[in-house]
């Protein structure tokens, strides 16, 4: 049996799609030594223990095997398990691991489609705009200092300070604009402790000081950010609120995501612990851990539902989590990290699902053989220069 062969029916076995004659194989091929320790790579514990899944277990996974084919010998049919969500099960894709047998590469025939220039993942950087108007570029290797704000770049922090008190609206807030490009990503700290990552394709308003007895005022123009806010019981109850371009988020100290990208109607936000109230068009919602807002520029409604919110904040832990998503959907969030467009020739393959956990810092060949290797819709990809085409 050839790698690429045994490859197919571990994914198929570990998204619990595979079927009797499939088990059988991957059964006999576990029977050797030297492929367990190939197995256990191919799952690589840390990643699942990173999304909150439980380490696993080889022995056990050889009796399941075992267990599934004395259940299905007699009937030697398809068996098509039901579909559980990334953080409750063993995931289709597990990053780095899934061409590596034992430190050596695959022979996969592959046409000369790809462009031999690889396109890098994004990285840290960013460009501040100062109260003056002045840009300054923040990028690795870069040291930048003014004042009471510094970045080693990969990252910028305001020095903490009191809220200053104004004194009948004379003194205005200034305000500073973080800028995070296509194929980028940034933190930051505010002056009042309030910390921020920003993923790519995104902007962020924000005053250099805040004002004491104020609400602390932010707004992400576009893009995506989650937020830690330093709590209202240290600034005297001032609450923090985040403006998006249609609805705005009260928070009195917690942690949630936001994604407000242009071009897209919706804007979700995503809460992982405390309490915030989105308003809509004079409509308030409060939302509780583990669940996640989408309000529409066409509608006045908020609807809440309940998500695993690891799959929402996993960018922020360097990875890509696709829970049965659009390869369409998919291919947007690919183009924002490395920077590309995307052409479909065919727009019916926007609609092939797919699922797996990658590591961010992978480059962007890397990704679409992965997709390449497990779709039953045997998509391929041509790379030019920065344009990836579906065929």
């Amino acid at each position: 049996m050839s790698e690429l062969e045994i490859e197919k029916i571990i994914v198929k076995f570990l998204n619990r799609e595979a079927n009797v004659h499939e088990l059988e194989k991957l059964d006999v091929w576990l029977r050797k030594e030297r492929n367990l320790s190939v197995f256990n790579r191919f799952v690589r514990t840390e990643y699942l223990t990173a999304m909150g899944m439980a380490e696993y277990d080889v022995d056990k996974a050889k009796k399941a095997i075992k267990h599934r084919l004395e259940n299905n010998e007699s009937k030697r049919k398809t068996i098509i398990y039901r579909k559980m969500g990334v953080a409750a099960s063993i995931v289709l894709l597990v990053g780095a691991a899934f061409f590596k047998w034992g430190g050596s590469e695959p022979k996969v025939e592959v046409e000369q489609r790809v462009a031999p220039k690889v396109i890098e993942a994004g990285s840290n950087k960013a460009v501040l705009t100062l109260a003056n108007g002045n840009q300054v570029a923040l990028e690795k290797g870069k040291k930048y200092q003014d004042g009471k704000v510094k970045s080693d770049g990969s990252e910028l922090v305001y020095a903490k300070t009191a809220a200053t008190e104004a004194k009948n609206n004379e003194k205005k807030l200034k305000y500073n604009y973080l800028t995070i490009p296509r194929g980028g990503q940034f933190f930051v700290e505010l002056s009042d402790g309030t910390q921020v990552w920003l993923n790519s394709d995104s902007k962020l308003k924000y005053p250099v000081e805040f004002q004491k007895n104020e609400t602390r005022r932010v707004e992400l123009e576009y893009g995506e950010a989650y937020f830690k806010v330093s709590p209202s019981t240290v600034h005297n109850g001032s609450e923090f609120h985040v403006l998006t371009k249609s609805q705005e988020i009260g928070v009195l100290g917690t942690e949630f995501n936001v994604k407000a990208y242009n071009g897209e109607d919706e804007i979700a936000t995503t809460l992982v612990e405390g309490r915030v109230k989105i308003q809509k068009d004079g409509l308030s919602k409060i939302l509780k851990p583990n669940q996640q807002s989408i309000t529409r520029s066409d509608t006045g409604s908020i609807a809440i539902a309940e998500i695993d919110v690891s799959q929402e904040t996993s960018w922020i832990k360097g990875l890509f989590t696709f829970n049965e998503k659009s390869l369409g959907d998919i291919m947007t969030i690919l183009s924002r990290w490395y920077d590309v467009e995307v052409v479909f020739e065919n727009a019916e393959q926007k609609n092939f699902v797919f699922t797996g956990i990658i590591e961010r810092a992978e480059s962007v060949e890397y990704i679409l053989k992965l997709i390449e290797a497990t779709s039953e819709a045997q998509v391929q990809f041509q790379i030019n220069n920065k344009t990836i085409i579906i065929k």
